[in-house]
């Protein structure tokens, strides 16, 4: 029942900015700032993607593109606030797949799903699920073979906050491998990786953006990629697949959303802008080097996308019982 609704209030989201009356607002939109809240802390994959594309976007609407953090709650405060603000299309949200997620996870979730319409999708990487050089595992498959050798009680996997994709690769290789695995929670996928390069967390997941870096530069090792093939920027890095769990997949997606009731034209303008941001050279140049896919998605296509992903996550937070904590 609650999935139906999700589905029915997404579909009523992008409905209602459809018919949203178009005026002289729209028309000389944007004539200030514009505001893109990225609901984590800096540093994380959302957030690198995030301002990678608003520099680009800023140079196409000819205007100053603010990036603004407000991290809290897996993603749920600054989601919140955007849910919250004035449809004028000054104020959107970059967001991943806690966004569909975290009304199947929060009893107290405090917007609804339905003040939030998809405007267009940014990218999709791949996480990284990696370890502490330190361990001798190579690969996941090796490193769940030496727990269960060793009888080992616990293993923590740091995430950033509930709902975040983190938590549900965590949730997967708990749910596929049967590891004792205690999700720690961070307020950001950057810090959620800084402790298992300090020894805190014994592993964690990131995007390939934040985590390749470090695992080339040695910081971190890597045991299994998380969506469809190989990287080509990181060829010698199995896929959860090969490694023998073809469920633990899941992509690090980072989509813009804005306030239901946004002038359609609005919207329109900024899923454009959004698509000649991923096709501009120095956009492309990043999203290659850590293995991104660009998005392509017009605002219908990025709906039915998103409803796909609530639909298919879904069954992962009911095998888990995942719950906002």
């Amino acid at each position: 029942m609650q999935r139906r609704k999700m589905l029915k209030t997404l579909v009523a989201a992008g409905v209602a900015a459809g018919l949203a009356p178009l005026g002289a607002q729209a028309a000389a939109w944007p004539d200030r700032p514009v505001t893109i809240v990225v609901p984590f802390s800096p540093g994380g994959g959302i957030d690198l993607i995030t301002r990678v594309f608003a520099k680009q976007i800023g140079k196409d609407l000819h205007q100053s593109i603010i990036v603004e953090n407000r991290p809290g709650a897996g993603g749920v405060v600054g989601s919140a606030h955007v849910a919250r603000a004035k449809p004028d299309g000054y104020t959107f949200l970059v967001a991943g797949n806690g966004i569909v997620t975290n009304s199947q996870i929060r009893s107290d979730q405090p917007y609804k799903d339905d003040q939030l319409t998809p405007v267009g999708l940014m990218g999709v990487a791949p996480s990284v699920i990696v370890t502490n050089p330190s361990n001798p595992a190579h690969g996941l498959k090796e490193f769940v073979a030496n727990a269960k050798k060793n009888h080992v009680s616990r293993i923590t996997f740091s995430r950033a906050g509930v709902g975040s994709t983190p938590d549900f690769v965590g949730a997967m290789v708990k749910q596929e491998t049967g590891l004792p695995i205690q999700m720690i929670s961070y307020k950001s996928g950057s810090e959620g990786v800084a402790a298992v390069i300090g020894g805190q967390v014994d592993m964690t997941s990131e995007a390939s953006i934040v985590t390749l870096p470090l695992v080339k530069g040695g910081k971190l090792k890597a045991l299994a990629t998380t969506w469809g093939g190989r990287l080509a920027s990181a060829p010698d890095i199995p896929t959860a697949a090969e490694e023998g769990f073809p469920n633990i997949r899941i992509g690090h997606w980072e989509g813009m959303f804005a306030p239901t009731g946004t002038p359609a034209d609005i919207l329109d303008k900024m899923n454009a802008a959004i698509l000649k941001a991923a096709k501009a050279p120095e956009v492309l140049d990043t999203l290659k080097k850590t293995s991104i896919e660009p998005g392509d998605f017009n605002r219908a296509q990025f709906t039915k996308f998103t409803q796909d992903e609530y639909t298919r996550l879904g069954k992962v937070v009911k095998a888990g019982h995942m719950h906002a904590e």
